[in-house]
């Protein structure tokens, strides 16, 4: 996917809500490829916001608007719970028999044509469309009975619109610990989203069946995945201390963030963090290519009181992040879409019914 702010600002103008409302299921629907950057803090959730209202009525938007309110909705779930997030975070998943990573996800041998293709071309892009990592969840989760965390954990390693918030959550959604009920797929709803005619797999059953089907023998190996991140060497950061420092992270890649302000510019690689949350090297290098659209911005791999002590007296200026609690300085709040609907909200829908009454302000039908 490309890095140049110009062309992601093209891909901004191109956004198609009506197409997205009416095909965003479908392997090969109108989505907006967005999400890389929306996740790593290049362009917010309010630009993009603002970009689809500019062109489409909010009856148009509707659909769109919403799923990017989700990504807004777990992003309060994390402030409002912390860490508890990575756990199972309402009731505990039920039937689990195993914590580890089927061998057939990891390997893209399922046998299901299209989940297959979805994993191979994770590996190959870092990207896996939405519908499809609702489905390899399902098959982890509820066939396989895998615990979420540790696929979550491998999806999330791969892909670059890596959100711990929207990952983790996404999964417990599938999984039944954030969620009333489990969700399952069959080989029926495939075909339909994924172009396939596929027949005769563990997958090709009536929805009162799965849940009381045997682990299929195709995924009953499972396998231990070895993730880590290689961090790059970097130069100790050259600091004016008469200036503030601005620090940057994977989720904050802002090219507008105090745009033409005399500030030192740092993005900070922790190690600590990518020991916890670990990502492949193919989207360590997306981050730092994204970053190269902040003019004057230096690479830091180091810890965030490294930083502190090489900018002194300097005032640090960071935008307020659940993943980097531990800052210290002036804390920025961050770019939401509705920022007047903040806490906790128990359900999707309970949020999005308070975020609706922002939208009042547009045309409830097209014009």
């Amino acid at each position: 996917m490309t890095t140049a702010y110009p062309e992601i600002l093209e891909l901004l103008e191109q956004i198609d809500a009506i197409g997205y409302g009416r095909t965003r299921n479908f392997i090969d629907g109108a989505v907006t490829r967005l999400s890389p950057y929306i996740s790593r803090g290049v362009i917010s959730l309010p630009m993009v916001k603002a970009a689809v209202l500019k062109k489409f009525s909010r009856n148009q938007s509707e659909k769109l608007l919403q799923e990017l309110a989700w990504r807004e909705y777990w992003q309060r779930v994390w402030e409002a719970k912390g860490d508890a997030i990575f756990t199972d975070l309402k009731m505990a998943q039920t039937g689990v028999v195993n914590q580890q990573v089927p061998a057939a996800i990891v390997h893209a041998a399922t046998g299901i044509t299209a989940i297959d293709n979805s994993i191979r071309e994770l590996y190959a892009t870092g990207y896996m469309h939405n519908h499809c990592r609702m489905y390899v969840a399902a098959i982890t989760c509820n066939k396989a009975r895998v615990h979420w965390w540790q696929p979550a954990r491998w999806l999330y390693y791969h892909l670059l619109d890596g959100d711990l918030a929207s990952n983790s959550l996404s999964w417990q959604w599938v999984a039944g610990t954030f969620s009333s009920k489990k969700y399952y797929c069959n080989q029926e709803n495939i075909n339909k989203y994924c172009h396939t005619n596929q027949q005769n797999t563990f997958l090709d059953k009536g929805y009162d069946v799965l849940p009381t089907m045997q682990i299929p023998e195709a995924l009953s190996a499972t396998i231990e995945c070895n993730l880590t991140t290689s961090l790059p060497a970097t130069p100790t950061p050259v600091l004016n201390p008469q200036w503030p420092t601005l620090v940057y992270n994977a989720y904050n890649l802002d090219p507008l963030w105090h745009r033409d302000e005399q500030v030192n510019r740092v993005l900070l690689l922790e190690p600590s963090h990518y020991q916890q949350y670990p990502v492949i090297e193919k989207v360590m290098q997306f981050i730092i290519a994204l970053s190269g659209n902040i003019p004057g911005i230096q690479v830091y791999r180091g810890a965030f009181t490294d930083l502190q002590q090489l900018a002194g007296n300097s005032t640090v200026i960071f935008k307020r992040h659940p993943a980097f609690s531990h800052y210290q300085g002036i804390a920025e709040s961050p770019d939401y879409m509705f920022p007047q609907v903040s806490g906790y909200f128990g359900s999707f829908f309970a949020y999005w019914k308070k975020c609706e009454r922002h939208l009042s302000s547009h045309k409830l039908s097209e014009p």
